[in-house]
């Protein structure tokens, strides 16, 4: 229990750090939200309209009354109105939220069956040519941008075969397709040396070698014990991917026009929509620390050596 509170205070105080930071940056942000608001609606900007809108925005207030004010609106589950959509953050938030679940979900499920089958494989036949293949492949992925990665694969079977469409303004099945495998490749490609990694020291374990003396057939000691104690690794390598998806891969989903978090984000730095802001870059630490605490609890549950120590 005091492992759990003090983990709870650290993320609280995490919290307010990350927003206090969030919200000061955007304070000291070169210019102003109102204006930006006013030339985009086609409104003449004259310095009482300019006035107006700053204080039906909240902008006039100084800076600790406006943190304050949000902090309050935050805890009431109120995020601030967008100020380019004219909504509630937290609606807006839910918009790009389905469409970067989606992408996450798909891409982890790739990057499973890609980076797992291949570090095993390459562990395997360390030093032959499946290995030198696989690590060459990986080299070569890890060295290309993914946007690049991403441009290419559009080209190819987006426009030149027609398989898959340019671009996806809704969530539908064969709009995610090419987004995921763009980001699939890109994790891929980091993973598959982790895996090896990880089955390679496995394999040199003492405890590999008894095995090998009683009988046991290599694939039963793969799959019976070395693939069991490299869980704990893979947990972390997981969790750190599936908290960078969560958080909105943008570069990704602009190249691709999809409806995510990351696409909505950038589009509101372009607007200087604090309130989107603040409440994405919130998101984006509750999504990390959330993961990591679920990375911490699923240790205590697979490794008996915690569990033991916790009692």
């Amino acid at each position: 229990m005091n492992r759990l509170a003090n983990r709870l205070l650290q993320m609280f105080v995490t919290l307010v750090g990350v927003s206090f930071l969030t919200f000061c940056l955007a304070y000291l942000a070169p210019g102003d939200p109102a204006a930006m608001l006013l030339e985009s609606a086609d409104t003449i900007v004259s310095e009482e309209v300019l006035q107006k809108t700053r204080e039906e925005l909240g902008l006039d207030k100084p800076f600790l009354v406006q943190y304050g004010n949000w902090v309050a609106g935050v805890l009431h589950g109120d995020m601030g109105m967008s100020y380019s959509a004219k909504k509630p953050v937290v609606d807006k938030l839910s918009e790009g939220f389905v469409g970067t679940i989606l992408l996450a979900f798909v891409t982890v499920i790739f990057v499973l069956i890609i980076s797992i089958p291949l570090g095993i494989w390459s562990a395997v036949r360390q030093n032959e040519w499946p290995d030198y293949l696989v690590r060459f492949f990986s080299f070569i992925g890890v060295s290309m941008p993914n946007f690049w990665l991403g441009l290419i694969l559009l080209y190819i079977f987006g426009l030149k075969l027609g398989w898959f469409p340019i671009a996806s303004s809704t969530v539908t099945a064969k709009g995610i397709i090419l987004p995921a495998i763009t980001l699939a490749i890109y994790q891929s490609t980091k993973y598959v040396r982790q895996v090896r990694t990880v089955i390679l020291d496995e394999l040199h374990q003492d405890y590999v070698i008894g095995a090998r003396a009683r009988g046991l057939s290599e694939s039963a000691i793969l799959w019976k014990h070395v693939l069991p104690n490299a869980v704990l690794p893979l947990i972390t390598l997981l969790g750190m991917s599936i908290g960078w998806l969560l958080g909105g891969v943008a570069v990704i989903e602009i190249v691709f026009s999809w409806p995510g978090m990351g696409n909505m984000a950038v589009r509101a730095i372009m607007m200087r929509d604090y309130p989107l802001i603040e409440g994405f870059v919130l998101w984006i630490a509750v999504v990390y620390m959330f993961i990591n605490f679920l990375v911490d609890v699923s240790y205590s549950y697979l490794d008996p050596k915690l569990r033991k120590g916790e009692r």
